[in-house]
This record gives structure tokens, C-alpha cells and sequence, in this order.
């Protein structure tokens, strides 16, 4: 067991990153059908910087509360200390990664060297890659397979009423991934391809060597084409960027193809009907089975996962300030010595 205290990255304001302290915390203790995780490193997501920033852009029905200080993350890779009651089928010493405790919590305590994780939250980490790529995998690869494989759940959306069903994805399916270079999409264009559709990747001339690396069969840069100019034959188009400005992508899908916009925007229900277009998204939502899942995958080597840079857990606002600098090839991760 570890001493009762460690360190931590602890927010006590909302604000840039600056407002990230690394401090001395309580080593948190699981509950029944937890365990605590020592941590070896830490995935960064969307949501932490938002959470940090008090999720200004989010309307007030839709903004959970939060209470401060708290410790930010979500996606952590490392191994069992402890194990609470009640847990059967882990054990101290195991390796194991997860996105814990998403969305009910929006942040879960992971920015640390110890987390309390529900053990349900859990997937072994697969052998064949090391914790820093394994905690680049969790929230970004359930989105991706939440979204275009199985969604795993029946929790409706936030922001729409139509439940998400994801595509029926094979030969003769065209898939176009925009934002293709980053966590989400990079997972995406790969298990478009293992299913194997036809994959065309959108980002910017930068990432084309990368994206065809990893399996794409057409790349459209966006800074010199515009994707819905282009393309009318997509039976799916994932947006990963998404937001209001996602309908821009409606021209690019087939009659009775799929618009998913992984950030929903304003879309009109008339318009998308008459173009016989479904639009729908969901929350991404933790769940250690399907983790596993792609935990075989990349044990198999069919994904692998891209890290575009690490930096220590006390330098948790200099990997704020590399992900607000944005063009982001793969994962930010934070490492735990």
C-alpha cells in the first residue's frame, strides 16, 4: 500500500492553465467495487481543458457541477495497488487501463500518481503496448467505437432526442473522417478500415504521410480543398471537429448515408429529411468491456496508437498550453515516475 499522501495536479480556480497547482493530496481509498490505480500515465482529452476553464461555452442546463479544488483526469494507464470489496477478477499488480467514471463525472481524479477506479471502468492493458500509448486509448478509442462500431449502452444523448445508431460498416462503405490527424480520429480511420470501408481522411497537408499510414485510401487537405466540395458519395462522415459549422458536410453523404458530428451543432431536421441524410451523435461513456476490446485490437496490431508528445505530471500546464496550440497529431499523455 502507498503512504497517505501523494502528489497531485489539483485545480482550487477555473481559468487558463496557469490554475494547474501540483500539490500534496490524500492518497484516495476505493470504495466497494473499486480499486486504486497506481498511475503511470495519464491521457489528455477535450474535456479536461474545458472542465479547467469552468466550461464557459456550455449552456448552465447542460454544465455539471463541479466542486472545487478537484483533480482533473480521466484516462489512465498503470497498475493495481489495492483492491476495495467486492472485486473479483483483478488483483494487486495487475496492468490496467481505463476512462474512469465518464460522463457521471467529467473529470475523475486521474492527474495523479493514485486513482480510485470503479473496477468496471477497467480493461487489462494490452501486453504489447506500454503505458504511455495505452493511456492515449481510452476516451479517444470509445468515442470512436461508441460512435462507428457499438454504442454498448442506452443512456440518450444530451443534446438530441434521435438515439445514435452507428453504421453498418463493410466492403463497398465509404467512410469520411474529418479532424482524421487527431485522438479520435486517427482511432477512427482505423476501424473504418478493419471493417473495411473505403476511408478518406480529412486534415491538413501535414498529417497525409501519417493518415495513409495508417490506412486511408484518399486524403483531402482542408486548407487547400473543401471536403463537401468533393465528395458526395460517403455513406458516413464523422466529424470530429464538429459544432455548428458540422451541416457543412450534409452535400458530402449519399441519400440515405449518415452525418455524425462528434461535437453536435445546429442542424435543421426539414433540411437534413429532404436530403435524406440521418444526423445523429452520442456522449461517449466509460465501459471496461468494450476498452478491452480495442485492447485486443492493439495487441494485434490492427490500431495502433499515435502520441504526439509527453510531459511530466508536474508539467501539466505545459501540456495545457501544447494542446491549446493545437494541429495535434494523436495523444497528449502525462507520465508518472
Amino acid at each position: 500500500m502507498p503512504t497517505h499522501t501523494m502528489k497531485a495536479i489539483r485545480l482550487h480556480e477555473f481559468g487558463g492553465p496557469e490554475v494547474l497547482r501540483h500539490e500534496e493530496v490524500p492518497v484516495p481509498v476505493p470504495a466497494p467495487g473499486e480499486v486504486l490505480v497506481r498511475v503511470h500515465a495519464v491521457g489528455l482529452n477535450p474535456p479536461d481543458w474545458y472542465v479547467r476553464e469552468g466550461m464557459p461555452g456550455i449552456p448552465e442546463e447542460f454544465r455539471p457541477p463541479f466542486d472545487l479544488p478537484l483533480v482533473p483526469g480521466t484516462d489512465v494507464s498503470g497498475d493495481v495497488a489495492a483492491v476495495g470489496a467486492g472485486v473479483r477478477g483483478l488483483a494487486a499488480g495487475d496492468e490496467v487501463v481505463g476512462l474512469l467514471r465518464f460522463p457521471v463525472l467529467m473529470q475523475s481524479g486521474a492527474y495523479a500518481e493514485y486513482v480510485a477506479a470503479p473496477a468496471s471502468d477497467l480493461a487489462r492493458k494490452p501486453a504489447s503496448v506500454d503505458h504511455v500509448h495505452a493511456a492515449a486509448l481510452p476516451m479517444s478509442g470509445l468515442t470512436a467505437w461508441q460512435y462507428l462500431i457499438e454504442l454498448g449502452h442506452d443512456h440518450p444523448s444530451p443534446f438530441q432526442e434521435a438515439p445514435h445508431r452507428p453504421p453498418a460498416l463493410g466492403p463497398g462503405t465509404t467512410v469520411l473522417v474529418n479532424g482524421a490527424a487527431g485522438g479520435v480520429g486517427h482511432l477512427a480511420v482505423q476501424l473504418a478500415k478493419w471493417k473495411g470501408a473505403r476511408v478518406i481522411a480529412v486534415a491538413s497537408g501535414a498529417h497525409e504521410a501519417f493518415l495513409r499510414g495508417l490506412g486511408a485510401d484518399e486524403f483531402i487537405d482542408y486548407t487547400e480543398r473543401r471536403p463537401e466540395d468533393v465528395v458526395r458519395d460517403a455513406d458516413v462522415v464523422l466529424d470530429v471537429v464538429g459544432g455548428p459549422a458540422s451541416r457543412r458536410f450534409l452535400p458530402a453523404v449519399r441519400r440515405g448515408g449518415a452525418l455524425h458530428p462528434v461535437y453536435f451543432g445546429e442542424f435543421d431536421d426539414a433540411e437534413n429529411a429532404e436530403r435524406g441524410v440521418t444526423v445523429t451523435g452520442t456522449q461517449v461513456r466509460s465501459s471496461g468491456a468494450q476498452l478491452a476490446e480495442l485492447g485486443r485490437l492493439a495487441d494485434a496490431g490492427t490500431i495502433r496508437v499515435a502520441v504526439d508528445s509527453t510531459f511530466a505530471l508536474e508539467d501539466a500546464r505545459a501540456a495545457h498550453r501544447r494542446a491549446e496550440r493545437g494541429h495535434i497529431r494523436g495523444k497528449i499523455v502525462l507520465t508518472v515516475a
